[in-house]
């Protein structure tokens, strides 16, 4: 931000990186210190919520769950998981797990990748030809 480059980046609409990096130039130190004491007892509640659960699956964008997983730490694995019936548009799938619980959350990503095809799949032509035509 501070070297300008972030005018390259190529969404630069309100909510894009962008924008939110040039605002985030105006956070005061004392704001920032604070958000983060309570970023730090929200990964605590988080986690206390979740203490007896080593993994758990979600639609990728079923309520604020990737959100979350970005703020708290929580460790997070996005896979496809099919096609919309509607229009081709591709779907996927969270699996989100504890603090630190990398290993047991990357093993049963692993173990559905290895179970379903999706990863292997493409969206129809057609829908990639209505895109490049836009």
């Amino acid at each position: 931000t501070r070297s300008g480059r972030d005018d390259l980046l190529v969404r630069q609409i309100e909510r894009a990186w962008p924008n939110l990096f040039r605002q985030a130039q105006l956070i005061p130190a004392v704001e920032y210190i604070r958000a983060n004491r309570v970023r730090t007892l929200l990964m605590k509640e988080m986690e206390e919520k979740i203490q007896n659960i080593d993994v758990y699956v979600t639609p990728s964008f079923a309520e604020d769950n990737l959100a979350l997983t970005n703020l708290t730490g929580h460790p997070a694995v996005v896979l496809p998981n099919g096609f919309r019936t509607s229009d081709g548009t591709p779907t996927s799938i969270n699996f989100i797990g504890r603090l630190f619980g990398e290993r047991e959350l990357l093993s049963v990503a692993q173990t559905y990748q290895q179970a379903t095809d999706f990863h292997l799949k493409r969206p129809p032509i057609e829908r990639f030809l209505n895109e490049m035509a836009r």
